[in-house]
């Protein structure tokens, strides 16, 4: 399937639809296709990638499971999501928290959708959303909040970084429909 992704993703690239080809953040690259991947997720099932071909995926990573600032964008996420899938978008987040831990946050504030548990920072890694923070004057590694949008096909077609969670969650959804239309 990644090679048929790698095909369209030709004929779209000149077709204006791309922001820009590259990141300056390192890591995937607008106008590129994202390999396939398996990682364990909530629900029972793994999560694969090519699984969700024919889909737009937002992906969004996150610091950790049951904090402030995670669970409003996770509530936030889950108030939209009828949008998102009325606009043919399957939504998944990610942080390096256990299964355990994942399970226990979708239950207590109701999501609808899964969530990837990165404990190896594979997906992280291939994100580039590992950064050194400041926490309480010490340098720590942490998740950077960003979020991706990446099209039916596999191919990354934008991407949010150092997200602030107020109104972050609307403008996403806008880039969903916006893709969407485009493609009609």
């Amino acid at each position: 399937m990644t090679s048929t992704w790698h095909m369209q993703r030709n004929d779209l690239n000149g077709a204006g639809m791309l922001r820009r080809s590259h990141s300056p953040h390192g890591g995937a690259m607008i106008g590129t296709c994202i390999e396939d991947f398996i990682a364990p997720a909530t629900g029972g099932e793994p999560f694969r990638l090519s699984g969700r071909a024919g889909s737009a995926l937002v992906l969004y990573f996150y610091p950790k499971d049951d904090t402030p600032g995670c669970t409003t964008e996770g509530q936030q996420f889950r108030d939209l999501y009828p949008e998102f899938t009325k606009a043919g978008a399957i939504v998944a987040g990610v942080s390096r928290d256990s299964i355990k831990s994942h399970e226990s946050f979708k239950a207590k504030i109701g999501l609808p959708f899964e969530l990837i548990a990165d404990t190896d920072e594979s997906l992280c890694a291939r994100f580039n959303v590992i950064k050194m923070k400041n926490m309480y004057g010490k340098k720590v590694r942490g998740v950077d909040r960003s979020t991706f949008l990446i099209d039916g096909m596999g191919l990354l077609v934008r991407e949010w970084r150092a997200v602030r969670v107020p109104g972050h969650v609307e403008e996403v959804l806008a880039a969903v429909r916006a893709l969407g239309a485009r493609r009609s």
